[in-house]
């Protein structure tokens, strides 16, 4: 008996998840003003081969890794120019030299001093839009006229004041949150796909 409404308890955990995600999802599906123009930045970066770096801390670091093994191979398209992008997360003897001999929060704003230019595009994800080696690097980036990306949730956090363009997940939930930027993602590589002739399909 008590294994019995273990498992029917635990089918009500999976179904509420399942549940915020989908009515998460149609939440967005209602305005989708702030993804189109996420994609027309990039696509715009990609034919002036501008570089993209993307953030993120703990999940979201691995979205942004995600994000950038996707732009460098999946979502190129016949015909066009191909992205330069970057993840600022997956050199972790710089990330450690930084964290070690300066300070965390600079992990991120150290590095693209190196690199980023005018007209060059900053991507963080961050589920609260309050991590500070993000805000630090977005700081940077709008200094040098690069164009700021922002994607979190939790109502923006300070993302929105600071980011050329915020897409905020309607969600105060961490792991809907980051299921949700992944989504976002997909959505973003799949659009690029659909608006040319991929040069990899997955029949």
């Amino acid at each position: 008996m008590i294994i019995i409404n273990e498992v029917i308890k635990m089918d009500k955990i999976i179904n509420l998840f399942l549940e915020e995600h989908n009515l998460c999802i149609s939440k967005i599906q209602d305005d989708t003003k702030i993804l189109d123009k996420i994609i027309k930045i990039l696509i715009n970066a990609r034919d002036k081969k501008k570089k993209i770096y993307v953030m993120g801390n703990g999940g979201s670091g691995s979205t942004a890794s995600h994000l950038v093994s996707d732009l460098l191979k999946t979502a190129i398209t016949r015909g066009d120019k191909r992205f330069s992008a970057i993840s600022l997360v997956d050199n972790m003897p710089v990330i450690l030299a930084w964290a070690n001999d300066s300070n965390f929060n600079n992990i991120f704003s150290e590095q693209i001093k190196n690199h980023i230019s005018k007209g060059d595009v900053l991507i963080g994800f961050s589920g609260s839009g309050k991590s500070q080696n993000i805000l630090n690097a977005f700081n940077i980036g709008k200094k040098s006229g690069s164009i700021c990306i922002g994607i979190t949730g939790m109502g923006g956090g300070k993302f929105p004041k600071i980011c050329d363009v915020c897409f905020t997940v309607p969600s105060n939930d961490m792991l809907m949150i980051e299921s949700i930027h992944l989504t976002l993602c997909h959505c973003i590589v799949s659009s690029i796909r659909q608006k040319g002739k991929p040069l990899f399909t997955y029949d």
